[in-house]
């Protein structure tokens, strides 16, 4: 089977490595180079804190094993692959209780978690009047890029092949199946099946395909700081994140997250906005997020801020990704809409496109168990967008 993956970030990559190893032949092509679009303008979050029981926390279980298992074959050294575990701090003594119901909901459904009463315990440099949090250990984190290109580079030594090109449209034959995708330039890649890994872009690329669907961009800022002895060991937040990423709201919304890096600095996130594909510097937004970030470690007010970078977040109504074959254009598969999780949703996801694929199994990817991914649920049944 001839596969084409449209997308170089992290989810093509994982889509092209997993159906290289199951033996596909894949082509990825990207109008630009490996993990420029909004794989590079993520922190690398490997999260299972953040979920609510259902299908994205049980794309992002199977995922959490997959990214160990990539690390083993590629080395963990060659995508940072760093198992840090997560704290999520709760702000107030009201804001407590929730969290901890929520993890023991995340509990229930097979997550590890470890209720913490003095947060300064794990780490040391927080704010003493947080009254307490939850550790989950199974968090983690990548370098992004690093990731899509160790993803690709493995994909390349199995046979797959990169070609560099802006989409154009589908060719189908007379029953309407897939043939190829035309590019920009006027060539044409023959496929059995086009992989829509487009990221933020998974809409339009599936309008040019005929498979038109909700894929919305959500900017998002991340400060990073000079470098530092280690002074953060966790990712630590605090615990409205998990309500601002599954908001729809439009507006602006903040919530602190700071993490540690390998290279000494420390990234400062997160926030969430719809203005469309608007990439200009918003000083308020880097201003709020400073200053939750020393509000929950002071120290980082004589820390200096080098530099601050933005990007999209591919966005789905339901806060769910795309996952699987388009019932209006046989042979189009979609993977994305992952909002600021494809990251850590990245292998999982590419191991599900698999198994769609080959119609079965594979990898510990069962399509049945994930049809609340389904394009399906964005359709009429007249196949139109609802």
């Amino acid at each position: 089977m001839k596969v084409v993956v449209v997308g170089a970030g992290v989810v093509g990559a994982a889509c092209a490595f997993h159906a290289a190893a199951a033996g596909l032949d894949v082509t990825v092509t990207d109008r630009g180079p490996v993990g420029a679009g909004t794989t590079s303008r993520g922190e690398g979050n490997v999260l299972l804190s953040d979920k609510e029981p259902g299908p994205e926390l049980d794309l992002a279980q199977l995922s959490r094993t997959l990214w160990d298992e990539a690390g083993e074959e590629l080395g963990p050294e060659s995508f940072e692959l760093e198992a840090k575990g997560g704290l999520v701090v709760a702000s107030t003594d009201e804001g407590l209780a929730p969290l901890r119901e929520f993890a023991a909901r995340q509990e229930a459904a097979g997550v590890r978690i470890e209720p913490v009463d003095n947060v300064r315990e794990i780490e040391p440099h927080l704010a003493p009047w947080l009254p307490g949090g939850i550790h989950y250990p199974q968090d983690a984190q990548v370098q992004p890029v690093l990731a899509a290109a160790a993803l690709l580079s493995a994909a390349v030594r199995r046979g797959a092949r990169f070609h560099t090109g802006e989409v154009a449209s589908a060719v189908t034959s007379c029953d309407g199946r897939v043939t190829g995708i035309r590019m920009a330039a006027g060539d044409v890649l023959p496929a059995d099946a086009v992989v829509n890994a487009a990221g933020t872009w998974g809409g339009e690329v599936g309008r040019r395909l005929g498979a038109p669907i909700e894929v919305l961009p959500r900017r998002g800022f991340v400060l990073v700081t000079e470098p530092l002895p280690p002074m953060v060991r966790h990712k630590v937040y605090s615990a409205d994140y998990v309500a601002n990423v599954a908001s729809s709201d439009a507006g602006l919304e903040t919530s602190c997250v700071v993490e540690g890096t390998h290279g000494g600095t420390i990234l400062i996130g997160a926030s969430r906005e719809r203005v469309g594909f608007d990439t200009t510097m918003n000083t308020t937004v880097v201003t709020r997020l400073a200053a939750q970030a020393c509000r929950l470690f002071p120290f980082l007010r004589g820390v200096h801020m080098i530099r601050a970078y933005r990007g999209f977040r591919p966005y789905c109504p339901d806060h769910l990704p795309v996952v699987g074959p388009d019932p209006r254009v046989p042979g189009v598969v979609h993977a994305c809409g992952h909002e600021g999780a494809g990251i850590g949703l990245a292998p999982a996801t590419g191991a599900l496109v698999t198994a769609h694929l080959l119609g079965r199994p594979w990898r510990g990817a069962d399509p049945a168990a994930h049809t609340g991914l389904l394009p399906d649920r964005f359709l009429t049944l007249g196949g139109a967008p609802k």
